[in-house]
């Protein structure tokens, strides 16, 4: 059956569409009479028109209206697969692609959402933690699933404007920030500004946005119970508790010392969440004090650079002392000794984000979550 269709060559013409040899007309430049319109020639045709067809012309050519190709392009269920599968197949054969900003421009939502790092919180603004590795990359599957873009926002995106900016100009719906850090006085003031936006980190039912996390300060029980069991009786912590998740691990392994009159419980402050910062300041330490007999670390690639501190003195975990670490990075179960320490489920994280802040943009008010926490046993 012949199938009408136009092209943009010398003049707009009917091509006629078959699988191969001559599959339609086009009226010469230099004689003026048709001639045969030969299947190599047509896709020269094609490729030159592809530049002008739009969604009208693709519903001609799939004989469906101008709404269901829409609905198609959009990966609307309403649309039957036999019906998708027909206007796909003629957007791609006839070169059409989707003018992604355009659509954009037309909706109210722009399929965006901007993911913020704590640079602030690492040396020049370099991280290298597995972990926040593990948590972008879960968020990130967590977003392609529901069809929208991930915006990975820069360092310089530091106050409340900026940030009001962003959305204000359309170019994200909303934010993903992941931890804290020493940001939370400018959290509250987004919070307060409407800003859409979720956060990884501390969860405190006391602040106005919502959070996900791992329970911090059962994290800090489970280590303070561990070190009782092993007879520990000089506890360091290592980690800044200026950040909320941190200080709540504090909390929790200072409420178990307190049950244990004979325990102390000394607190090493690092700056930078980063392998040599925390190895210096360790190394530091130890200089200048004894040797404690359980060290808690706010992170797994912290109680790594720890061990290293302390093996330049000879000691060695855990006949010399006693490690946790948080996170469970996958490095943890490897390295040796392969490190105790608390886990986050990141691969839960990522979705729980994503669906929140869904929430969140179609005008609901989801709560905080805690994720579950358990501690994981291993050498150290």
């Amino acid at each position: 059956m012949w199938e009408p269709t136009y092209c943009a060559g010398d003049r707009e013409l009917p091509i006629l569409n078959r699988e191969a040899g001559t599959v339609g007309h086009r009226q010469s430049s230099e004689t003026g009479f048709n001639v045969p319109l030969l299947q190599t020639e047509r896709s020269f045709v094609l490729g030159r028109r592809a530049m002008h067809i739009n969604m009208g012309d693709i519903a001609r050519l799939a004989n469906v209206s101008k709404p269901t190709v829409s609905r198609v392009l959009n990966n609307s269920p309403l649309v039957n697969e036999e019906t998708r599968e027909r206007v796909l197949r003629v957007a791609r054969e006839n070169g059409y692609a989707i003018n992604r900003n355009a659509q954009k421009l037309r909706q109210v939502r722009n399929d965006t959402v901007a993911v913020v790092l704590d640079f602030g919180s690492h040396r020049a603004g370099r991280i290298a933690d597995p972990f926040i590795f593990e948590l972008l990359a879960g968020v990130s599957e967590s977003l392609s699933i529901r069809n929208q873009d991930l915006l990975l926002s820069p360092p310089s995106l530091t106050d409340v404007q900026s940030h009001l900016d962003l959305i204000s100009s359309r170019v994200a719906d909303g934010f993903i920030f992941l931890g804290q850090g020493v940001r939370e006085p400018m959290l509250r003031d987004l919070a307060r500004a409407g800003t859409p936006f979720v956060v990884w980190g501390g969860v405190d039912p006391r602040e106005p946005y919502c959070s996900v996390g791992s329970d911090n300060r059962l994290g800090g029980e489970l280590a303070g119970e561990l070190f009782v069991q092993r007879g520990a009786r000089r506890w360091l912590f290592v980690g800044n508790i200026l950040h909320s998740e941190i200080r709540m691990r504090f909390d929790g392994l200072r409420a178990v010392a307190a049950r244990h009159p004979d325990v102390s419980v000394d607190h090493l402050e690092v700056e930078h969440m980063a392998y040599t910062p925390t190895y210096q300041r360790m190394a530091a330490w130890l200089r200048d004090n004894p040797p404690p007999d359980a060290v808690f670390a706010f992170s797994d690639t912290a109680a790594i650079a720890i061990v290293s501190a302390f093996r330049e003195l000879g000691l060695e975990a855990p006949n010399d002392y006693s490690l946790c670490g948080y996170n469970n990075i996958p490095p943890a179960a490897d390295f040796t000794p392969a490190l105790t320490t608390i886990e986050q489920e990141t691969h839960l994280a990522g979705a729980i984000l994503v669906e929140k802040l869904m929430q969140i943009l179609d005008g609901g008010k989801p709560k905080s979550s805690l994720l579950p926490t358990r501690l994981i046993v291993r050498q150290t």
